[in-house]
Parts: C-alpha cells; structure tokens; sequence
C-alpha cells in the first residue's frame, strides 16, 4: 500500500525535470531539427549521395566471366544426322573466360567512383546549407513582421488616445476639426498597414510549412528571440577563411571532383598498357572429358595517337577542376568579407539606435505628449514625434533583421553554425 504514494512523487519529479516543451516556430533550432527529419528535398539528395556512394564496390569488381559452347562436327563427318547433343556430336568445347585489366585499373576506378560519391554528399551538405538560410531568414522576417505588428498596433492604441484627447479639446474649443480628422486618417493608414503585415506573415507561415514538409495552413509558434549575434572576436576574417575553406560545401564538391579528375588522369595513363582476357576450355569427347587448354588473350594498344589524346584531355580536365575550384574559393570570400561588413554595420546601427535615437525619440515624443494635453503644442508636431519614435523603433527592428540575414549567409559559406 505504501508503493502508490512513492510512484506517484517519482512521476511528479520526473514530469517537473521534462520541463516545458517549445512549440514549433518559437525557436529557429526547433525549426531547423523539423526540416532535417521531413524536409523531401534534403530527403532525396540523402538518398542520391547513399546510392553514389554503393559504386565503389561495383566499380573496382572484376567483369563478370563469360562462357561458351562450341559443339564441333555435328554429323561426325558425315556418318549421322546432325544433332546438337554433346554425347552424340564429334566433341564439345567448354571455355571459360575471365577479362582482367591492367594492374591498378580496378583501384584507380574505384577510388574515382568514391570521390564522385563525395561529390554527391557535397551536393546534398550544400542542400541543406540553402535549405538551413532559407529558414534562418524567414524565421528572422516573422520576428521582424510580429514585432512590426504589435509595434503598429501600439502606435494605433496611442492614435486613438490621441483621437479622444482632440476630441475633448474641440468640444471646448481648444482643438480645431482638423486635428481630429488626422488622427482618424492616421489610424486608417496604420489599419492598411496591419492587414498588409498579417497578409506577409501568413504567406511566409505558409511558405516555412511547404519547407517543413507539413500542410499548409499548419499552425507556427509566432518566433520568441532571435539568435544572439557572435563575439567580434569570432567574426575575424583570417579565422573564418580557413573555417570557410575546409567545410563550404561547394569548395568541397569542387576538392573531390579535383581528386577523381588527378585519379582519372592516371587511369587513361595505365590505357597504354594492354588488359588480358584468361580462359580454361575442357573438351568432351562423347560423354568424357579428354583434353583440357589454356588460353591468354591481350589487347594490343595500338591507336597511340586516340589515347595521347585522351591522355591530354584528362590533363585539361584536371587544370578545369583546379581552376574552377580556385574560383570559386575567391567568389566565396569575397561573399565572405560583404557579409561580415554587413553585419558589423548592423550591428552599429543596433547601438545607435539603443544608445542615442531611440531613447531622445521617446523622450521627444513624451515631452509634446504633455504638451499638446495641456495645450502647448499642435496636433502636427504630436504626429511628427509619433512618426519619429516609430521610425526609430522600426530601424531598430530592421537592424536586427539583416543583422540575422547577414549571419545566416556567413553560416551558410561557412558550411557550419558559428
């Protein structure tokens, strides 16, 4: 009777350690772990990178034997019927051949096959790069939307504060009609501008779910925070170049398919040396076997002037390889260095508007609030105070934005999370 209240405490604990789970869309990491286990894209390229990298094996097989039959003498020099019985006929000859190739072909196809294979996970590393970015920057734009959102509706609330104010003054005389009229302008235009954002947010709601392989219409979490931006320190140039370079996935496409050109160089190199076919033949006789013989055949390498071409072929392909490669390393950092200079003047901007606009702007805005209620400001410099603490805000909120923008794309060269 005693193990009932012990079960239960040990239940309570346990569901007081799981703690609280995050909804979907509140975080940018649950998003991001949902599109690695449903997105279909990300799926398949998983699954072409699987099936390249089963080639190897078959690449570096030896070709399947080959067997033939040849029934000599089917009339035993005239003395029967034909007849394509092995008992019956002159003799039968059995061969078995086996196509070897040159010593080092096979290693060479297969190490080819291999890096072709790292090729195609290159492929599907870059998928979800694209894939990890594209979430990253619409999971920032809803944050942006929402704040943007609540931002208008605070503007609309004090609009209709405002609206009441100019109201009791104009019944007193102290307002002109005009004023009033403004106000309820003003709320009209902030009214379009709701509908405007909620119509953006539900079509980027929409957009995230197709990524997520999830319906449509599927209910998002509005996003709690944005990622918080790295350490100066961890954005210098020097170190994310060598970080760039040894995880971009493209530069690492490009790396494997360098090698599988240099290891494809030297196969066409082993073409002047000829490949072997062996073979064993028995031969019957009646219904015994009687002799036996080996066989060894070569191909001559003749054609000497088709492989010196081929030969400088897979030389140009591998200088392509080299040369593309290269270029792409150079276009990669120099997106590296816009993107780091776009985020530290983000970052400044943040600053100036937390240290300097936003806090004169709500001063500002207080200071002809009280005035305008007591009748020492016009309705015009209210709604110039109004725009400028708006402004602000939105700078603000944009700023952070493309703050996120800029760290997704630095994250995505990278290849990694910073």
């Amino acid at each position: 009777m005693r193990r009932a209240p012990l079960f239960a405490l040990l239940l309570l604990a346990g569901l007081a350690h799981a703690g609280p789970t995050v909804p979907l869309g509140a975080t940018v990491d649950g998003l991001l772990a949902y599109a690695r286990e449903h997105n279909p894209e990300l799926a398949a390229m998983r699954f072409e990178a699987g099936a390249a990298g089963e080639r190897g094996e078959s690449a570096g097989a030896l070709p399947d034997p080959k067997f033939r039959t040849e029934l000599r003498d089917l009339t035993r020099m005239g003395t029967q019927d034909a007849t394509l019985a092995p008992s019956r006929v002159g003799s039968t000859r059995y061969l078995v051949m086996q196509d070897v190739p040159w010593f080092g072909k096979r290693d060479l196809k297969r190490e080819i096959a291999e890096l072709e294979a790292q090729g195609g996970e290159g492929k599907a590393r870059a998928t979800w790069s694209e894939l990890a970015t594209r979430i990253k920057a619409a999971h920032a734009r809803l944050y942006y939307l929402t704040r943007n959102e609540a931002l208008t509706r605070e503007v609309l609330d004090l609009l209709v504060r405002l609206e009441k104010i100019g109201v009791e003054r104009y019944a007193v005389g102290r307002a002109s009609q005009p004023d009033v009229l403004r106000a309820h302008v003003e709320q009209t235009g902030l009214k379009s501008e709701l509908l405007a954002l909620e119509a953006e947010r539900r079509a980027l709601q929409t957009r995230l779910n197709l990524w997520l392989n999830r319906p449509a219409n599927g209910e998002l979490a509005p996003p709690q925070m944005l990622r918080p931006l790295p350490a100066p320190a961890k954005l210098e140039f020097t170190a994310l170049e060598e970080r760039l370079r040894a995880g971009n996935p493209q530069l690492f496409a490009d790396s494997a398919r360098l090698r599988a050109a240099e290891k494809n160089r030297e196969l066409v190199a082993k073409n002047r040396y000829p490949d072997f076919t062996f073979g064993v033949s028995p031969i019957q006789y009646r219904n015994a076997v009687r002799e036996w013989e080996l066989m060894v055949e070569v191909n001559i390498p003749l054609q000497q002037g088709s492989r010196r071409a081929q030969e400088r072929e897979a030389e140009a392909m591998v200088s392509a390889a080299e040369s593309r490669r290269q270029a792409n390393a150079n276009q990669l950092l120099a997106d590296l260095a816009e993107q780091l200079a776009g985020l530290e003047a983000s970052r400044q901007t943040q600053q100036l508007n937390q240290q300097s606009l936003l806090p004169q702007a709500d001063i500002n805005l207080r200071a002809v609030l009280a005035a305008y209620e007591n009748g020492r400001a016009d309705f015009a410099t209210l709604l110039e105070a109004e725009r400028q603490i708006r402004q602000a805000r939105q700078s603000q909120l944009k700023a952070e934005f493309e703050a996120q923008l800029r760290l997704a794309e630095i994250e995505r060269l990278l290849g990694d999370d910073l």
